[in-house]
């Protein structure tokens, strides 16, 4: 039996070889009897395999004797909503977010929500997959359930709806799951949503939605521009990931939004802790002191984070990777909250998003990630390290390592899932610095791959 399909944090793989409807069934056995869920929420994307494999998993679920409380084609953060909301034992999300077409996978939480990954049960559940199954002697029951909402509820919560203004926003769902949720908000709000790829369409007729992709981004900065709009936002398949654009059209490095989101929430909440990774971190730092809040460096990752943000009963946790993270919302990710909160901001300011970005690029100006595939990672990082650790003011290694000097610094780590070594550098107000320093770490890492 392949069961190539799990991996580190969630299940990923082609259909039918890596993921099917019988694999689906005994995923859903396994988990009810490793979990000991008797309540569980299903949910599915966009993609064309995704309701029969919902299906097929629901089965095993209740063969196993959960009930299964289906809230049918959604995003992630659903599942993750539906599962908190509800007080529910357990979600599994169907879908292979920004994966190629033919793929799919699952995303699975405990109680509050909490990620089930492989170092806390879903190496238990996939070694359990190949074994011999039972029927619990009562079978579980599926009922549906709605949930949007009690979620868009929940959206319109974090901001002042009295504070927003009339403004044109470019929506990109890259024809994912994000559409169906901004025709909901759409009611709600004064804004006017000039919308692109907007249908959801498990063909992806425009390739698969994955904003990060620079070639997939001109389409939503065309649109800005085309539209007089305020911002443009863009989303992965199952927008658990969410993308900004200012009024030019400028795509925004992830980095600087974590800043602009750590400010915005903490104006409201009036300080707190806010976690973000150790990649790029003097820009989230400078914002969370100065708006009376403490910044806590995590280990990348959303496991790390959720968990980093519990630990410290943290109001926003923040990725430069597009992932942001909400204490209300079960210390979950969230692609819908940041561009609320954001408009809000812009309504609330009367600035453009590009003069609130610029200030910030021009006080810490960064590479943004650099990947280099290298032939031995902890070989290269280790050289790298004995040479730039001479003389630095610290030395980190809460992810790979981190070093800083006083007008620079740098973080070197492996991929936790690919041979590849990622590089972020800034600089304290010094683009020429940044630039040649990044030069400079580049060359000596192709030096030492040779």
């Amino acid at each position: 039996m392949d069961l190539s399909c799990f991996k580190a944090y969630d299940l990923r793989g082609r259909v039918p070889d890596q993921l099917n409807p019988q694999l689906a069934e005994r995923i859903g056995r396994a988990y009810a009897e490793v979990t000991g869920a008797k309540r569980v929420i299903v949910g599915y994307d966009i993609r064309l395999s995704s309701p029969e494999i919902a299906d097929a998993l629901s089965s095993g679920l209740m063969a196993a004797g959960a009930d299964v409380f289906d809230i049918g084609l959604c995003g992630t953060e659903l599942v993750y909503f539906a599962t908190s909301h509800y007080k529910m034992d357990g979600g599994i999300m169907v879908t292979a977010s920004h994966n190629p077409r033919d793929h799919n996978g699952m995303k699975m939480v405990g109680p509050d929500s909490r990620p089930i990954s492989s170092d806390n049960g879903l190496n238990d559940i996939r070694d359990r997959v190949p074994e011999p199954f039972g029927d619990a002697p009562k079978q579980g029951r599926y009922e549906p359930l709605e949930v949007m909402t009690a979620y868009i509820d929940h959206l319109l919560g974090y901001v002042d709806s009295g504070s927003l203004k009339p403004m044109t926003i470019v929506v990109n769902a890259g024809n994912g799951g994000a559409g169906l949720i901004i025709d909901e908000l759409e009611q709600h709000l004064p804004f006017d949503f000039a919308k692109v790829h907007h249908e959801a369409d498990g063909n992806f007729p425009n390739g698969v939605p994955n904003p990060i992709l620079e070639e997939n981004r001109a389409v939503t900065a065309e649109a800005v521009i085309e539209h007089g709009a305020a911002m443009g936002i863009a989303w992965d398949g199952d927008y658990d990931r969410c993308f900004f654009f200012d009024e030019n059209g400028r795509f925004i490095e992830g980095y600087y939004i974590v800043g602009l989101l750590a400010d915005q929430f903490l104006r409201k909440t009036g300080g707190g802790k806010v976690i973000h990774d150790p990649r790029l971190t003097w820009n989230t730092i400078d914002l969370v002191k100065a708006a009376g809040g403490e910044a806590i460096e995590s280990k990348t990752g959303h496991a790390f984070i959720k968990q980093r943000m519990r630990d410290e009963d943290a109001v926003y946790g923040g990725e430069m990777s597009a992932h942001h993270y909400f204490r209300d919302f079960a210390y979950c990710d969230s692609g819908m909250i940041p561009w609320l909160l954001i408009a809000e901001r812009l309504c609330q300011s009367g600035q453009t998003l590009s003069s609130l970005i610029d200030a910030r690029i021009e006080a810490y100006p960064a590479s943004g990630e650099i990947n280099r595939t290298i032939a031995d990672p902890p070989k290269v990082i280790t050289a790298i390290e004995a040479k730039y650790s001479v003389g630095a003011k610290n030395v980190s290694h809460v992810d790979g390592v981190s070093i800083e000097f006083d007008d620079w610094r740098f973080n070197l780590r492996m991929s936790n899932t690919e041979p590849v070594v990622r590089l972020n550098v800034e600089s304290r107000g010094d683009i020429p610095l940044m630039k040649e320093k990044t030069a400079e770490l580049l060359a000596e890492m192709e030096r030492l791959n040779k």
